[in-house]
């Protein structure tokens, strides 16, 4: 049995339903402890009701993952909690480097826009990557300024 890497949390919409649930199970043979928030089927469902527990968990420790059709709308709502930093990504690069540059802690995706190989190579990318700090930790918290500006 391998050794848990960390917690994992999922929440989809019914356009990210499928890729959520092939996602989870991988995710799992990779060591991963995995938290479902549903939809747990592809009945047609909001898609803003599966973000605050995400968000709630992320704030405690866990990495996040969204899913919906295009990820757009998830991300939108995602970003509005302080201290979120979720990330729309559609290949692997652009997931390392969220994570790297911007210490995005939920990775969001389109179901609808990106292959499964390419959703594959987002989520390996993210876990893998850490956020490097130094110049990049001074615009993350200008980021965190922002919210707290407009509040």
């Amino acid at each position: 049995m391998s050794q848990e890497k960390g917690t994992l949390i999922f929440g989809s919409d019914h356009a990210g339903f499928e890729y959520k649930e092939f996602l989870k199970e991988l995710s799992h043979t990779w060591g991963y402890k995995i938290i479902d928030c549903g939809t747990h089927s592809l009945e047609s469902v909001d898609y803003p009701d599966y973000i605050p527990p995400v968000v709630k968990e992320v704030l405690l420790g866990a990495t996040g993952v969204l899913i919906c059709g295009s990820g757009i709308g998830m991300s939108i709502a995602a970003n509005r909690f302080k201290g979120i930093r979720a990330a729309l990504c559609s290949d692997g690069l652009g997931a390392r480097l969220a994570r790297e540059h911007n210490d995005a802690n939920i990775l969001v995706l389109g179901e609808r826009l990106i292959g499964k190989e390419e959703a594959v190579s987002c989520l390996e990318n993210f876990l893998e990557a850490t956020f490097q700090g130094g110049r990049h930790a001074r615009r993350v918290e200008k980021l965190e300024e922002f919210l707290s500006s407009c509040a």
